[in-house]
């Protein structure tokens, strides 16, 4: 973990997260605020049931919420990357986080305080907005992980969390010239635990869809092959 300078001005996540929203005052008020830190793979930027004093703006890299289970089992509620935003509706709710953001690979994420944030949010109608819009997004992925968790089979739920996976880290199609690659490599374990079962079933599973040439496995890295068919699988057709 180390502190770096980052100006909100010059920040390559500033034209996708709420920062496009605020005045050039309500900018520099962030800018005076903030810390900026480079946290490696691995590391844990805030801690599940902790409380929120303040909001994360994740400027690069790709962070894993995880909350724990009474037996100590993890599970995965989501990814965020670039240009987003963590803690605020812990903050706004003044609530305990709800789960852990653990960083998947390098990230730079700026810690915005309490005071400084809800300054902003009380001042401009527009960030708000992003505020209220981020959130019913949330809501409405949970509403989907929780009834693919009770109604799909595991097969069904390996297929959806693939398509998942290449949609969300599609941002990355610039880099590289396969746009059919998931492109983030992910531990078999972090990809089970998404899809909600055991890491030898999902090993299993991959291995049948490489062999219906439905994905191509390259080490850790996947390829969808037949994306039509894994939407039919999921049920998203």
């Amino acid at each position: 973990m180390q502190k770096v300078h980052l100006e909100c001005a010059s920040c390559d996540a500033k034209s996708i997260s709420f920062i496009k929203y605020c005045t050039p005052d309500q900018t520099d008020t962030i800018n005076a605020a903030k810390s900026c830190v480079h946290y490696k793979k691995g590391q844990v930027i805030f801690y599940e049931d902790n409380l929120a004093q303040g909001v994360y703006c994740i400027s690069s890299g790709v962070i894993k919420l995880v909350k724990s289970s009474e037996d100590g089992r993890e599970q995965i509620i989501r990814f965020s990357q670039k240009g987003e935003f963590l803690g605020y509706r812990a903050l706004i709710a003044e609530e305990p986080y709800v789960a852990s953001a653990e960083c998947v690979e390098d990230t730079v994420a700026c810690f915005i305080p309490r005071e400084a944030f809800l300054k902003v949010l009380a001042e401009n109608p527009k960030v708000n907005s992003e505020m209220m819009r981020s959130l019913c997004h949330e809501l409405g992925l949970a509403d989907e992980k929780i009834a693919s968790l009770a109604h799909k089979s595991v097969r069904e739920r390996l297929a959806e969390t693939l398509l998942l996976l290449h949609e969300t880290f599609k941002m990355e199609q610039n880099m590289v010239h396969d746009d059919h690659m998931i492109h983030i490599v992910l531990p078999r374990e972090d990809i089970a635990n998404i899809v909600g079962t055991a890491t030898e079933t999902l090993i299993r599973l991959l291995s049948e869809f490489n062999k219906e040439g439905l994905i191509e496995l390259k080490g850790k890295r996947i390829k969808l092959i037949e994306m039509r068919k894994l939407e039919k699988i999921a049920a998203m057709a």
